[in-house]
């Protein structure tokens, strides 16, 4: 398992100018060791969107569970080992598609950087593990935007993502579910991000 130590001085997670406290994040792949951290997980994803009131789809533990057995998540935690943040992958249509989801980070460690490097982080491992898959997000946040363009994401529409039904269930537990459905999921408030590693090569000149 592959252990990142990520030093994080500013914010740039938010918009805000800031300057933060610093931290020495432990930022690793998520094994089946960290499901303790599952219930934690799914309750700061509950709490935030609430607190957001926008589009954040609920994660059942099962599925969390899952993606640390099978190595397709990120997880963070602070220098005296509390958890900091968490993100994972899912892929779809045999492999055309993978996304880049569930990015969350703990309240008192926003604004520290860190979101940025766990998004990093998970789209290093998308791309490893899926090196010729479509990698694409969705978000209403505008930082999570700019974290996108900066690896090389471009906005997209709707039709440009899976048209696996299993994929637009998870949008289900998302309480802007009703709009998407009455667009007919052609469109909703998120932001339809994608990176084609057929023409795009940012990432591979990122420091």
């Amino acid at each position: 398992m592959k252990t990142i130590r990520n030093r994080t001085d500013t914010a740039v997670f938010s918009l805000n100018e800031k300057v933060c406290e610093s931290y020495d994040f432990v930022i690793e792949e998520a094994t089946a060791k960290h499901i303790f951290y599952i219930n934690e997980i799914c309750e700061e994803t509950l709490s935030s969107a609430k607190a957001r009131g926008t589009g954040i789809s609920g994660r059942p533990p099962e599925l969390l569970e899952k993606k640390m057995k099978e190595g397709e998540a990120i997880i963070a935690f602070a220098p005296d080992g509390k958890w900091a943040g968490f993100a994972f992958i899912s892929l779809w249509e045999n492999g055309k598609y993978v996304s880049n989801s569930g990015l969350i980070v703990a309240p008192e460690f926003r604004h520290t950087g860190l979101a940025k490097k766990i998004k990093r982080k998970i789209f290093e491992l998308s791309r490893k593990k899926y090196p010729k898959a479509q990698i694409f997000s969705l978000t209403t946040g505008l930082a999570v935007m700019k974290m996108n363009h900066e690896l090389g994401f471009e906005p997209v529409t709707y039709s440009e993502l899976p048209n696996d039904e299993l994929f637009w269930e998870n949008c289900k537990s998302c309480i802007n579910c009703p709009i998407l459905l009455s667009k007919e999921r052609k469109n909703c408030l998120c932001t339809a991000m994608l990176y084609d590693p057929k023409s795009n090569n940012i990432s591979d000149s990122l420091e």
